[in-house]
């Protein structure tokens, strides 16, 4: 199998801090706990900010100090997330690709979020596609329900989209598809050949779809966007608890885990221009 690529997700736009009091919300946080998911063995991070009350933002220049105090230490790969929110401004998400991270998020389709509807249009999704494809990002193609898989292929027989995919299963949403084993195998065999892809599973379910992802092939997401629990009744402390975890899992699993180069080249990505500080959108 290839090397297991760990994707920490330190923040997400729904956990608060009356969920657990140790989210990261200010850029030094999030920077400071993405540093130790990296020292623990993450690969990637996947960055959600928050103004200055906790609030979800999109705010270009909070990125770029979470990003920049990110860069000052360590080599992850950024995926900055395109969504912030259920309820966020088209032209502000579109924005996010200008900061031209190496990966950012692409949530292929509309969908009820709990009790929110997280609208993702097809006029918006191709003009994302076509904003990342100009900024040269690789989508992480996020994938609630197996709707959203015929969503990105038709974007990509367009040519805005090109493969290699990288998909992102997410299970375990109110309103998406349930985190059962049965779900993640069907959409595992769903997409198209040579395609990547990893799997969430929210809340409760997060340990056992990280396990059935690393024994199939693909690769996993942990963080306190998706659990803030380590075992029933236990909070984490630390977002690089959830990525020891899977370290140790991994391990005894028989599988090993990638560096950041490593899933770089897994994922295609480029190694060089992604790796300096931000100063400006368009960089």
């Amino acid at each position: 199998m290839e090397k297991l690529i760990i994707t920490v997700a330190p923040t997400g736009a729904q956990t608060t801090r009356k969920h657990t009091p140790y989210v990261p919300f200010t850029p030094k946080e999030i920077a400071d706990s993405v540093y130790e998911a990296w020292q623990a063995g993450a690969s990637i991070a996947h960055i959600h900010v928050r103004d200055k009350d906790g609030n979800n933002s999109l705010d270009l220049g909070t990125y770029i100090e979470v990003v920049n105090r990110i860069r000052d230490k360590c080599d992850i790969i950024i995926n900055l997330t395109t969504a912030g929110g259920v309820a966020m401004n088209d032209e502000d998400r579109l924005r996010v690709c200008e900061l031209g991270s190496e990966l950012a998020t692409f949530d292929a389709g509309s969908m009820n979020f709990g009790s929110d509807v997280f609208l993702n249009s097809p006029n918006f999704l191709e003009r994302l596609a076509k904003k990342m494809k100009e900024y040269e990002i690789k989508p992480e193609i996020e994938i609630f329900d197996v709707g959203m898989i015929d969503n990105t292929l038709r974007i990509a027989k367009k040519g805005f989209i090109e493969s290699p995919f990288h998909f992102q299963f997410v299970l375990g949403i109110r309103g998406g598809m349930p985190a059962t084993p049965k779900n993640l195998l069907f959409l595992a065999e769903s997409i198209p050949a040579g395609s990547t892809w990893s799997a969430i599973g929210a809340s409760k379910d997060q340990l056992a779809i990280n396990t059935m992802s690393i024994i199939m092939g693909g690769h996993v997401r942990v963080g306190m966007e998706d659990s803030v629990y380590y075992r029933q009744g236990e909070l984490a402390k630390t977002n690089a608890q959830f990525v020891e975890r899977i370290v140790d899992l991994s391990k005894t699993l028989g599988r090993d885990v990638a560096t950041p180069n490593q899933a770089r080249e897994i994922l295609g990505l480029g190694n060089s221009k992604h790796l300096k500080g931000l100063s400006s959108i368009g960089k």
